[in-house]
């Protein structure tokens, strides 16, 4: 929800608070300069606005120079028809350095210069004197403008390139041409490094697949290397970067690379590659803020921290029925006198040694009668025994987690009937 940790300049998260028009367009929640959008809260603090997108429950948090002053529908409807005439339009500077006014008078303050090639939003036109060059006017007009940081102003237009921008955020130039470089969403695209969206689940859990994760898997862009790289298992290509165009079908393919890109939104894309023998495959990535090593760093550390107490008092476990375990510092085990378990769980001739890991996680429900899971493989026998384990003082409980139910590297519920071994510290 967007209420928490931030204090309000208006109060309500569920009332609307008025409507405003929209300045700049933001095309990957489908909204365009024009639209009236309704409010809901305005943080003077964070510097947005949050406002609703028509037609859906959806609301998400703006810049406070993205839109108009809240008020009245009417009020705002009225108001959108002084922007209508330059709905869609924006423009690049020629040159570097054109000066944006207070008034539409050459002679008037400066309130901001223009990089070349620089994106401002045309928004409507003025009446003022054309600045002169020599003894005669320059052709052009005066038009109110506003920049990517918020600054409005007026800026004369003989120093600007005319541009639409279609409902993807590409602008298009007079001759119908795609002025790629200023695509937004196809920058903020090339801009990050993608990972598996099984990342997303893992991290929300807090049950990181150490096996699974790694910090080279994911999609690179070459946007900034110089090389597009895309790594999964069984997967490691790499190529040149040539740029990247949209396609009529709406996503953006690498010139000269097997690789297209379907944007879902800015945070999460397809990536479709197509091997050499011609078989696409699509992956979902998703842009990660955590530092992908330093959560499987920890999460190696936990486990050797939890393994750590099973022999932080000797690691020597009895049962009457059961036999004996030693669970040793180096991750093996020896087990004894476990022949009441065989057949059952335990196959004849499996040995005495073997070794012991933790490799999986256990659901929430099951955490208050459980400390964790212990993976037990004898050097003798093919399959893994999962046990599901509580450590009492210096007694262990194990609970056979062979019919249990899993969901990824992480078990949801116990088998019906579950065998459940105790054992007494030595």
């Amino acid at each position: 929800m967007f209420c928490a940790g931030i204090l309000f300049f208006l109060t309500s998260c569920s009332g609307i608070t008025g409507y405003s028009v929209l300045l700049w367009s933001i095309p990957e929640h489908k909204l365009q300069d024009t639209d009236v959008v309704p409010v809901y809260i305005k943080s003077n603090i964070s510097h947005v606005y949050v406002i609703g997108i028509p037609d859906t429950k959806e609301k998400i948090e703006i810049p406070l120079w993205q839109i108009t002053e809240p008020q009245k529908k009417r009020k705002a409807l009225k108001l959108q028809q002084r922007f209508i005439d330059y709905k869609h339009q924006y423009a690049l500077a020629k040159i570097d350095g054109l000066p944006i006014r207070s008034d539409p008078v050459n002679t008037s303050k400066q309130v901001y210069r223009l990089r070349k090639n620089e994106s401002i939003k045309l928004l409507y036109k003025g009446n003022g004197t054309a600045p002169m060059s020599g003894k005669s006017a320059l052709k052009g007009e005066w038009l109110k403008v506003l920049t990517q940081n918020g600054t409005t102003g007026w800026c004369f237009s003989y120093n600007l390139k005319q541009l639409e921008m279609d409902s993807f955020g590409t602008f298009i130039s007079d001759n119908n041409e795609a002025i790629q470089e200023e695509d937004i969403i196809l920058k903020k695209i090339l801009a990050k490094r993608w990972y598996p969206d099984s990342y997303t689940a893992m991290i929300r859990d807090q049950h990181i697949d150490v096996n699974r994760m790694n910090s080279s898997y994911g999609f690179e862009t070459g946007a900034e290397s110089g090389t597009v790289k895309l790594t999964m298992p069984g997967i490691n290509v790499n190529w040149q970067y040539n740029g990247v165009k949209k396609t009529p079908e709406d996503t953006y393919k690498y010139n000269d690379v097997p690789i297209e890109i379907t944007v879902r939104n800015q945070d999460f894309i397809v990536v479709r590659y197509m091997d050499e023998s011609g078989k696409p495959q699509d992956f979902n990535l998703v842009t990660i803020e955590e530092n992908i090593d330093e959560l499987v760093a920890n999460e190696l550390k936990r486990r050797t921290d939890e393994y750590a107490r099973l022999y932080e008092n000797g690691g020597k476990f009895k049962s009457s029925n059961y036999g004996q375990i030693q669970f040793n510092i180096d991750g093996t085990f020896s087990w004894r006198g476990y022949n009441r378990l065989v057949p059952s769980l335990i196959v004849k001739n499996a040995g005495n040694t073997g070794t012991v890991s933790i490799k999986y996680f256990i659901s929430n429900s099951l955490k208050s009668n459980y400390t964790g899971i212990l993976t037990l493989k004898f050097e003798k026998m093919n399959k893994e025994l999962n046990f599901l384990y509580e450590l009492d003082g210096k007694n262990i409980r194990l609970t056979d987690a062979g019919g249990a139910s899993f969901r990824g590297t992480t078990v949801q519920n116990l088998g019906p009937s579950p065998l459940i071994l105790y054992f007494a510290g030595q």
